[in-house]
């Protein structure tokens, strides 16, 4: 575990802007706050406008398309994953099946070929 006064491992993404949800007030972090406080006390209130995307899009729509889009994700990791998972126990599958049809096609041309020599003797004490 990290001790105090030490921050997250190099591969761990970290926070580093605030950024406003459309229709919010920009949010201001703590120590400029109080930078902005110090430098002008007596300076008057200003408050921001909302930010507002060009395209504004509303809560469903935003959470529609991160569902299509984490739906599109799964399928994808779905697909892969059980093509790494059935591809060996197809392929068992397909080599106990060929060993099964070489095995009763072997027998079957066996019986062929014994049914014809059988004949062709028969035909030839007959004459």
């Amino acid at each position: 575990m990290s001790g105090p006064g030490r921050g997250p491992p190099g591969g761990i993404p970290t926070l580093t802007e605030v950024v406003p949800w459309p229709g919010q007030a920009p949010i201001v972090p703590a120590p400029a706050l109080a930078t902005v406080a110090a430098a002008a006390p007596a300076a008057p209130t200003v408050t921001a406008a909302p930010l507002v995307p060009a395209a504004s899009i509303n809560e469903a729509q935003l959470t529609q398309r991160v569902l299509v889009d984490l739906q599109r994700q799964i399928d994808l990791m779905l697909e892969v994953r059980l093509r790494e998972a059935l591809a060996p126990v197809l392929a068992r599958a397909a080599d106990a099946l060929i060993r099964d049809a070489r095995k009763e096609l072997t027998v079957a041309l066996r019986d062929a070929v014994a049914r014809s020599v059988a004949q062709e003797l028969a035909r030839r004490e007959d004459r």
